[in-house]
C-alpha cells in the first residue's frame, strides 16, 4: 500500500438513513470505535428525507464526531440514491457501505477493508468485498425470501455472491462511480462489479437483531422491484464491453 496522506481519509463509511433517529448515536459510536487508530476515515451519513428527529440528531452528533459529514435529501429518493449521494460526496478513495438500522456490525469493517487492501495495487479498483451474514437475525419469512432471492439472482446473474443483500460492502469509489446508476442498484453491486471486469469476494460477518426503529422493507415491496431490476441488470450484462488495455503512456 503506497504512503497515504494522513490528513485525507483513506476510507469513507457511507450510511443511508431514513427515520432512524434512535439508531444514529449508538451506530456512530461503534463505527468510530472500529476505525479510530487504524486508518484516517470519514463517516458520511445521508438522510433520505426523514420526517422524524434524524436531522436534529445528526446535527448534534457533528460536535461529538469530527469525522462525521451529513447530507440531506429534501425529498426521499430511495436507498440506492442515498448511497450514490454519499459516495459522490466522499473524499476517500475507498468506501464501506453500512445499513443505518444497526443490524450490520461496524466491528466487521476492518477485516473487510484489510481484505481489500491486501489485493495488489492494480486489482483493488476491480474488487468488491461483500459481507456474508451468518446466523441471520430476521424472522423466518425474511430469511426464506432472502435465500430464494439470492439463489435466483446467483443463477441468472452469475454474481458469485451468497448474500448480495447484505448492506456491508467495501469497494473503491472510482469503481462505483463507473457503474450505471438506477433505483435499487445497491442490491446488485456484485453483479455490476463483475460486469465492469472485476470480481467479488465474500467474507463472513456478524448480523444483529434490530433493536430500535421499524424496518422500511417488507416481503412484497422487495419482491416486485427485485424482479423488474433483475431483468434490467441481465440486460446490462448482455451489453457490457470491457476493453483490454495493452499500453499505458
Amino acid at each position: 500500500m503506497p504512503d497515504h496522506d494522513p490528513s485525507v481519509p483513506l476510507i469513507a463509511v457511507v450510511v443511508p438513513v431514513k427515520n432512524e433517529a434512535d439508531n444514529i448515536l449508538p451506530l456512530l459510536g461503534e463505527i468510530a470505535a472500529a476505525l479510530v487508530g487504524r486508518w484516517p476515515f470519514e463517516i458520511v451519513y445521508v438522510d433520505d428525507g426523514s420526517d422524524d428527529a434524524t436531522p436534529d440528531v445528526l446535527a448534534a452528533a457533528k460536535a461529538r464526531y469530527p469525522q462525521l459529514r451529513v447530507l440531506r435529501h429534501r425529498l426521499s429518493c430511495g436507498q440506492s440514491q442515498a448511497v450514490a449521494s454519499g459516495v459522490k460526496a466522499a473524499r476517500a478513495p475507498y468506501i464501506a457501505t453500512l445499513d443505518g438500522d444497526g443490524q450490520n456490525d461496524p466491528a466487521d469493517i476492518p477485516a473487510l477493508f484489510a481484505r481489500l487492501l491486501s489485493a495488489p495495487d492494480g486489482e483493488r479498483d476491480g474488487l468488491l468485498v461483500a459481507g456474508f451474514r451468518q446466523k441471520r437475525q430476521d424472522n423466518g419469512l425474511r430469511r426464506l425470501s432472502s435465500k430464494v432471492a439470492n439463489g435466483i439472482r446467483a443463477s441468472l446473474l452469475g454474481d458469485a455472491t451468497p448474500d448480495s443483500g447484505c448492506g456491508l460492502k467495501l469497494f473503491s469509489r472510482e469503481a462505483f462511480l463507473d457503474m450505471p446508476r438506477f433505483n435499487h442498484m445497491h442490491r446488485f453491486l456484485p453483479a455490476l462489479m463483475i460486469r465492469r471486469g472485476g470480481r467479488v469476494v465474500s467474507v463472513q460477518v456478524n448480523h444483529r437483531p434490530r433493536e430500535r426503529g421499524v424496518s422500511k422493507y417488507g416481503l412484497w415491496n422487495r419482491l416486485w422491484v427485485g424482479i423488474v431490476d433483475l431483468f434490467g441488470v441481465m440486460w446490462l450484462q448482455r451489453r457490457a464491453s470491457v476493453p483490454i488495455i495493452d499500453r499505458r503512456d
